[in-house]
């Protein structure tokens, strides 16, 4: 059975997020036509992950470049960096992800960036070779769902938005096959389009999700 796992970064909840009632219609059309495909879900807000703090940053850069053995570090070190290949261990058990967040200040919550950071780790998601960083989950694939209050879209300030660009960046650097992303914007410039900019969204929701089932990598 394939897994698709769906990552949220939005304190509201979903009677109060735009950006989760678009995540869900995603999801509902990915299943009405991929029922098999088993969906786990990640509440970053909730979620409880190591952050790149001291401890973390000197047991990654020990075990990387200095030679010493995951016994030789301090226990908070041992503790956080054990927490993070965990994760790591099992983000990479699914064939899937859908990413959902806002846009805040021109990127996203800093929650998702912490956790992707624990997502790069030398040899188990990438590797270093002769020819530069090579990604090493391929044969995965991944999309992101991301609502903005401003309309940047086909303006001159598309080239200011840095958060979803951003996880393209690092999902590809990793080797995962990105999808088209899901954009739903405006919606403070134009409050009493809400609705109607809402239900726009959704169904763009549900034909990338079509699109993204019709071009999933088969087993």
């Amino acid at each position: 059975m394939k897994k698709l796992l769906y990552v949220t970064a939005n304190p509201k909840g979903l009677e109060k997020s735009k950006g989760l009632k678009i995540g869900e219609s995603f999801l509902e059309a990915l299943h009405e036509e991929r029922p098999d495909i088993e969906i786990s879900r990640i509440d970053l807000f909730a979620y409880d992950f190591p952050q790149m703090d001291a401890d973390l940053v000197s047991a990654r850069g020990k075990l990387a470049g200095y030679g010493y053995t995951i016994d030789q570090l301090s226990v908070p070190e041992r503790e956080k960096i054990t927490k993070m290949h965990a994760l790591a261990d099992e983000f990479i058990t699914y064939d899937y992800y859908v990413f959902v967040s806002p846009m805040w200040n021109l990127n996203s919550p800093a929650v998702l960036k912490a956790y992707i950071d624990n997502l790069f780790i030398s040899g188990k998601t990438f590797a270093h070779t002769a020819n530069g960083p090579k990604g090493l989950l391929s044969n995965k694939k991944a999309i992101h769902i991301q609502t903005r209050g401003g309309q940047y879209t086909g303006t001159p300030m598309q080239e200011l938005e840095s958060g979803d660009r951003y996880l393209k960046i690092a999902l590809r650097f990793l080797g995962i096959e990105v999808s088209e992303t899901v954009v739903a914007e405006g919606f403070d410039l134009n409050p009493q389009k809400v609705p109607e900019l809402l239900e726009q969204g959704k169904v763009h929701a549900r034909i990338a999700a079509r699109e993204f089932v019709k071009e999933l990598v088969q087993a």
